[in-house]
Parts: C-alpha cells; structure tokens; sequence
C-alpha cells in the first residue's frame, strides 16, 4: 500500500512539474502591485567589496534629503570607508587585536563619519585608484588586515609613530586621499562644511531592534562583529519594530535596513520570502527513499517555486532562537523604500540592494513582510518616522 503510494505521488509529482514548466510562461511568478513608493537614487554595484553598509547609508542619506526636497545628490561611499578603515585600524591596535577587522561595518560608522569627518560628493572621490572599473577589494582588505596584524604583533617592543601614516597611505593608494578642500558650482567647501550644507543632522537617526535578550524600551550594544564602534540601539518588540517600518514608508521617509540575506528564501531573482517547510530528518525518510531526492535536491526544489508559498509564522521567540544559535547572522545592508502587494495580497517591503542592476527588478528585491519579521537585525530611521507612542516609551524627544 505504502508503495503504490508512494509511486504515485512520484508520477504526481512528474505531472505537476511538467505542467509548471508548461505554464511557466503563460503565468509571471509574482505580480506585484505598489503601494506606497518613495524616491531612492539610482541603484548602484559594490561589487567584489564588503561595502554594503556605506552603500545602503548613502543611498539611505541620499532619499533623506530627495524627502526633504533638495536635489538629488550621489555621495562618496569611499570617503566613508577610508575614515572608517582608519578608525578601526585604530581600535584594532588599542584591543591589541581582539576586535573583528574586515571588510564589514554598521549604519553608525556612517553617522558617526557624516558628524565627524563630513560627507564629499562621489565625483570627487570614487574608490577606484587602483586599475579597476568595479569595487575590488580583496586584495586591499588583505593587505590592511596584514598591516595591523604585524603592528600587533609589536615586533619593536613599542609602536613606531609612522605606522598610521602607513597605513593611510595603503587606503589613499587604493581608493583615494581624503579631500580637504573642493569647489562645487564656485563654492568652496570642506567635507564638513559640505555635510552641514546638506542639512543632514547625524542626531534625528536612530537604530532600531528587536530581541529578548535585553529589556525592550531600553538601548543596548548589539552583538554583531561588525558593530566594532560598539554602537547603541532601541530595543523593541516584534510588533512595535515592524510598525515603525510602516509608518515609516507611508509618512515618506526610507530605512536603512540591515538583515540575514544568507537564507535560501533571499533569492537572486530578486525576491525574499519564509516559506513554510520543515527539512529536518528528510534524508533518510521513507519519502526520501521512495522518491530519491536528497536533502539538497529537496532544497532546490522547495526554493524554486514559481510564484507565492505559504510562509512561516514569526514569533519573537522564533526570532531570538534563531539569533542565539546563528541562524540569523549580520549579513547586508540595504535600503527600504516601499510597500507592495502580490497577487494574493502579501504585503512585501520594496528594498534598493547594491548588487547593481542585473537582476529581474533592476536592483530592487521584494522582500515579505514575513522575512523581515524573521531576519532584520537592524534598522536606522530618521526618529521623526517613528510613532510618537513608541518613541515616549523610549524616551526619546
């Protein structure tokens, strides 16, 4: 009996394959329509760099100001790197090596940047001093990362006073000296005239998130290792955080949004999804036998579904178990900038990524509502975007 069940559900399976793949065409996967849509600058590539966090920072700073009615502008990702880069090689040596160096960084190093050091336009500094059309920066984080290394290892007994110098000199060569003065239409500016110009005040941004592990309403420093300026954020209950991403985008206003790309349901064709499945003890099943599918080829299968699934339910239990036990990991950062719904109306949240535009949407993933429940590991948003209710909680003014 179970055989013939089993034999059956094989050609069943055969069938409805085949007519999936019939009806592929006649049928778009997903239909998507919008909701709510604010303006975002044109999307851009990092390429081989581990630069999404100053790329999803600028784009963010960029629709900051397009909300505030000022003319479009494309800031310097590389301005932002070089001063972080110098930064952390800084805290690096003084924690005699103890703290996370890479490629990687936070929304914060881009405030703690624009209140600092400044902002320059992207003309004036592009990142690419080193023969290449693209951000390539394998072989630049490999040689910073050496540097500091042998400064740790302090093989004069104590630090030369040269070893900054040098060390600047390796990020100037490969994306560019820091402008100290620029003209732009007979103005003379420096980078911190130039960010005042902009209107953009480091003080309205605040990082939101959302886990147990420490008391909601309160801020705490998250435990990502890219979070290396031991940077704060609110703490908020599930529900709460997901409201201030909808009131968000329906008062006008993106987010900077940090999250686990790393799962299987985040798709290159540019959607992101929780499909509801349950994988474990599949190999070795009866089901597996009698099929002879794999736990990988199961995989495959389950993720290239042609169109909306049913997804898993989120709780905030779920959610912290899977952060405590890595499953959710600091991945990407991008930019939230809409709301959509798909054909059986799913909202979904319009995201600006930074893997150029070579993808079905053009460089524009639509995420559920669903997996950013599940995955967000932070968000930064102007605070005047937030409900007045949940920032007295925070007592924030």
């Amino acid at each position: 009996m179970k055989k013939i069940f089993f034999v059956s559900l094989v050609v069943a399976l055969t069938v409805a394959s085949a007519k999936a793949e019939k009806d592929t065409t006649a049928v778009d996967s997903f239909r998507f329509t919008v909701v709510k849509e604010n303006k975002i600058t044109p999307v851009k590539n990092q390429a081989s760099s581990g630069t999404c966090w100053s790329f999803s920072s600028m784009g963010f700073f960029e629709s900051e100001l397009l909300r505030m009615g000022k003319p479009e502008v494309d800031l310097s990702e590389m301005f932002v790197v070089h001063h972080s880069y110098t930064d952390k090689a800084d805290k690096y040596v003084r924690m005699n090596g103890t703290i996370n160096f890479a490629g990687g960084g936070s929304f914060y190093d881009a405030l703690y940047v624009l209140k600092n050091y400044g902002m320059v336009p992207d003309s004036l500094m592009d990142g690419y001093n080193y023969g290449e059309d693209k951000h390539r920066h394998g072989e630049l984080d490999k040689l910073t990362k050496s540097y500091v290394d042998v400064i740790v290892s302090n093989p004069n007994k104590h630090l030369s006073t040269a070893w900054k110098t040098g060390f600047e000199g390796i990020l100037d060569a490969y994306l560019g000296k820091c402008p100290a003065e620029f003209v732009i239409d007979g103005k003379k500016y420096t980078p911190i005239t130039y960010a005042q110009s902009l209107g953009l005040n480091p003080d309205d941004y605040i990082s939101l998130t959302s886990f147990t592990h420490h008391p909601f309403y309160t801020s705490f420093v998250l435990e990502i290792p890219d979070n290396w300026r031991w940077s704060a954020s609110y703490n908020l209950p599930l529900d709460e955080l997901m409201s201030v991403f909808d009131n968000a985008i329906q008062q006008g206003y993106c987010i900077a949004w940090g999250s686990d790309v790393s799962e299987k349901g985040f798709r290159k064709d540019g959607i992101a999804v929780d499909p509801e499945v349950n994988l474990q003890n599949l190999p070795g099943t009866d089901q597996a036998k009698w099929l002879g599918i794999s736990q990988k080829e199961m995989e495959e299968k389950i993720y290239k579904y042609n169109g909306p699934q049913p997804e898993i339910k989120v709780t905030q239990e779920l959610r912290q178990k899977d952060f405590d036990n890595y499953n959710t990991t600091d991945d990407h950062g991008m930019e939230i900038f809409g709301i959509a719904k798909d054909q059986n109306d799913t909202k979904y949240y319009m995201v600006k990524n930074s893997w150029g535009t070579d993808s079905k949407y053009k460089g524009i993933w639509y995420v559920s509502e669903t997996f950013a429940r599940h995955k967000t590991i932070n968000i930064l948003v102007n605070k005047n975007a937030v409900p007045k209710e949940i920032l007295k909680k925070l007592g924030i003014k």
